[in-house]
């Protein structure tokens, strides 16, 4: 018997009952479409939370200047003044670094008009905003003009905004006094929220590093320097390289400790390689439960369809048919169902992820490989739910089958 005899046959038997097969189906192409819907969801879910964690700075390296010992107390990490801005702009050389921003920290007392706030005073670079994906919502962060001649601009977090001139207002072009120090508001950063330490973000002012340096501290030395790697896979190589050049640059002898620490978010990456990992479990099992009931359906349609065709796999087998060919058959028609159900599925589940996107705003995205594992698994269930009840047809007796009522 041809191939194509074989697909005729199919189709013939499985259209007899149009509604029992639709039913037959009906369960593959939820399955499928759950799968395709699941992964979609997922996939956006997935790219929302590395878009959140890489605003944090997946990829950033934090150097900061050692301890500092007077009179036998240990002053803590980034109190040395071994950290130079010539030391931060020697690192911009480094192999794999992308970004750098010198950081000097105090804290200040803001005025504006009859209002006032105790905040930090974060005194950065003109990287800093590219390093931690943190743009303006209002007005522009400083210039290089502006680090280079130490003047006095401010950015304001959103919390420090409110709390000087009230939500909503844009306090660009203002004047307000630090440590009373006039300094002009050149602009308001995006409200980003608590870090993972629990730490308000918005509620800080930015200034340049020179002007902290030079107008507010009075030092010479910075205390940190944010550094972004081009690679989120090269960040610890990269961060080895920083060390081994500040070595060099403080003239470190071989066996001395460092006077200096250099440290990457090791714990952020930790949390996007287990988030995704438990994201694509989830979506593994909900794909092998879904598909397992469509599967489930279409052998025990098979089944029935066995029982009900026993007469005529009888009389197909007495006049020369050979049990390869109602195996075929058979297994044919199973596939048939599988591949069918699963086209509409992956139809089905493309729209239901741009009804997902079009009326709750959250990010879908259907890749290539969730439909081809979608199509895949549909024809794989179709063959393996499918030969059990193609073998028990193949193995009828021809004689015991003609006389089945």
């Amino acid at each position: 018997m041809s191939f194509l005899m074989v697909f005729r046959i199919a189709f013939k038997a499985l259209g007899r009952n149009k509604m029992r097969t639709a039913l037959t189906m009906l369960g593959m192409i939820i399955g499928v479409a759950a799968v395709i819907t699941m992964v979609a969801l997922g996939t956006g879910a997935q790219t929302s939370i590395e878009s959140q964690i890489q605003s944090a700075g997946t990829n950033m390296i934090i150097v900061a200047a050692g301890n500092f010992t007077q009179g036998g107390v240990r002053q803590g990490q980034g109190n040395a003044s071994t950290l130079t801005p010539d030391d931060a702009n020697a690192i911009r050389s480094v192999p794999g670094v992308q970004y750098v921003a010198a950081g000097v920290n105090t804290r200040g007392q803001l005025v504006a008009s009859n209002q006032n706030w105790g905040t930090q005073v974060q005194g950065t670079d003109v990287d800093m905003p590219l390093i931690r994906s943190w743009p303006t919502q209002l007005g522009a962060f400083f210039s290089a003009q502006d680090v280079a001649t130490a003047s006095k601009v401010a950015v304001l977090g959103s919390v420090v905004r409110d709390q000087l001139f009230g939500p909503d207002v844009d306090p660009t072009g203002q004047v307000i006094r630090i440590n009373n120090q006039p300094f002009t508001v050149s602009g308001v950063m995006v409200s980003k929220g608590q870090s993972g330490m629990g730490q308000d973000q918005d509620d800080v002012v930015f200034v340049p590093y020179t002007t902290v340096m030079k107008k507010l501290r009075g030092i010479t030395f910075i205390q940190q320097a944010q550094v972004s790697a081009a690679s989120a896979t090269d960040t610890s190589a990269t961060a080895d390289r920083i060390a081994a050049l500040l070595r060099v640059r403080h003239k470190i002898q071989p066996g001395d400790p460092d006077d200096f620490m250099v440290r990457t978010m090791e714990e952020m990456a930790a949390v996007r390689v287990q988030a995704t990992q438990t994201m694509t479990a989830l979506l593994a099992s909900i794909a092998g439960v879904s598909l397992l009931v469509g599967g489930i359906g279409i052998m025990n349609i098979m089944l029935v369809s066995v029982t009900e065709r026993t007469r005529e796999i009888g009389l197909r087998m007495a006049i020369g048919a050979r049990g390869r060919d109602v195996l075929l058959q058979f297994l044919v028609e199973a596939v048939v169902l599988s591949l069918f159900g699963g086209s509409i599925g992956i139809a089905l589940g493309f729209a239901l992820s741009q009804g997902v996107t079009f009326w709750m705003n959250w990010p879908t995205a259907v890749s290539p490989q969730a439909v081809v594992l979608a199509f895949g698994f549909a024809a794989m269930t179709g063959v393996f739910f499918g030969f059990y009840p193609a073998r028990k047809a193949a193995a009828l007796d021809p004689i015991d089958a003609l006389r089945f009522e």
